[in-house]
């Protein structure tokens, strides 16, 4: 297993991505936040050789209303990520970033995307419809929905910390949702292989899944 120390720590940091503003949480022994989505891509924060590190299924329910899970891939490599339906800042681009390096490989051969809602409140078909639009998601972008019991376990399962926020602005009730930016490579067998944390290159992932044995 390879870890860059300091970006893994910051995986454990819960970004801001529902709206009021953008900032990374951080243990008090972590790095300076990443404050501009702009900022010059990392790399993988983590890696594991094949058959090391077993990714944690689940049983979800996908936009279009059927069963999603890492077994249904059926030997796809896949990205496992975790999005907010209802963000409008960093989601939407780490989303765009994720479809351009699924289009550099050729039809039959692209990974499949299953983007673990972490705002259940929004896991409706017409958000994921109005995202598709919007961001330009394609036919190998699947939701991963379901109730937000079944959602935690997964995002513990993940090590992804996800809060909501509440407050009130000009008497209006304005809800934001924090949570880790990160996305793992999950080759064919069903094993992680990367975990990378946004922002990240399309060219990053690529060049992992092209190398996945």
């Amino acid at each position: 297993m390879r870890i860059r120390w300091p970006v893994w720590v910051a995986a454990l940091g819960i970004a801001v991505v529902a709206g009021v503003a953008v900032s990374v949480l951080h243990q008090k022994s972590a790095p300076a936040a990443i404050q501009h989505p702009a900022a010059p891509a990392f790399g993988a924060a983590a890696s594991w050789a094949a058959g090391e590190r077993k990714a944690p299924d689940f049983s979800l329910t996908d936009q279009r209303g059927a069963p999603i899970s890492i077994a249904r891939m059926h030997g796809r490599p896949a990205i496992v990520t975790f999005i907010d339906p209802l963000c409008r800042d960093l989601c939407p681009l780490e989303a765009k970033v994720l479809m351009q390096m699924v289009k550099r490989f050729p039809a039959g051969q692209r990974p499949a995307i299953i983007s673990v809602s972490v705002n259940p409140p929004g896991d409706t078909r017409e958000n994921f419809a109005l995202v598709a639009r919007h961001w330009g998601l394609g036919a190998e972008w699947y939701w991963a929905a379901g109730p937000k019991a079944k959602l935690a376990a997964v995002w513990r399962k993940y090590q992804i910390g996800v809060q909501t926020q509440s407050k009130v602005v000009a008497g209006v009730k304005v809800v934001s949702v924090l949570h880790t930016e990160g996305s793992y490579v999950i080759d064919k067998d069903g094993y992680e292989r990367a975990l990378f944390l946004y922002p990240f290159q399309a060219s990053d992932i690529e060049r992992t899944v092209q190398s996945l044995d």
